[in-house]
């Protein structure tokens, strides 16, 4: 059985999602994020990259969560979310899949810049270069979504698990919250987030779950 380690507010509520998608069975380790809002040491302690999500099935020890869920989907779920390399979708897959890595570039950038007392606007090259790959990176998104119901084609699949962290979790730290001004992307949060296995995902690991008493 698959084991999740699941760091409180962290991309590994989207392994817990998959799982909950495939109907397969898991066993979940919970951990508290420190005074300083990282990892603490045992979290660390369980792979060199020391990030979230971390899972263990056997002697494997894997992190990363865009690798987790290909390698779930492929090993356990016959590839029922992933998108097939003979299918003309696959190269929109494979971009999709990508896409969270690249918007969360862009929040961290600014961030670092902000923690260095720097304004966000004005003539900073940084920031203006930054700013207009968001922008590009969310227009990119909207203009998807008002051809296909889904990122990786018509169908749910890995694509849309790797994004929803992105587009909700992600406004806590300060990224763009999808509202009117986005209506593809508004619609398209609507419909996966209201999906079985996301709700009961996101009870049990979600942003604002709580640690399970022990």
């Amino acid at each position: 059985m698959i084991t999740i380690h699941h760091l409180g507010i962290s991309q590994s509520d989207r392994v817990v999602w998959l799982m909950e998608e495939l109907g397969l069975s898991y066993e979940l380790q919970w951990y508290d994020r420190g005074a300083d809002f990282l990892a603490p040491p045992e979290y660390r302690a369980l792979h060199p990259v020391g990030t979230s999500p971390i899972i263990v099935d056997g002697d494997l020890v894997m992190a990363e969560s865009t690798a987790i869920v290909e390698y779930i989907s492929g090993r356990y779920g016959k590839g029922r979310f992933s998108v097939p390399q003979e299918s003309p979708e696959y190269p929109n897959y494979l971009f999709w899949m990508q896409f969270n890595n690249n918007l969360q570039s862009m929040l961290f950038i600014k961030m670092a810049v902000q923690s260095m007392g720097v304004e966000l606007t004005g003539d900073n090259l940084i920031m203006t270069t930054t700013q207009r790959r968001e922008d590009g990176l969310y227009s990119a998104l909207e203009q998807r979504l008002e051809v296909s119901d889904y990122l990786g084609g018509p169908e749910f699949s890995c694509a849309d698990i790797m994004s929803m962290f992105n587009l909700t979790s992600l406004a806590m730290l300060g990224a763009r919250t999808i509202d009117e001004a986005m209506p593809n992307t508004k619609a398209y949060l609507d419909r996966v987030t209201a999906r079985p296995a996301y709700k009961k995902a996101m009870a049990i690991a979600g942003p604002e779950a709580i640690r399970p008493a022990v």
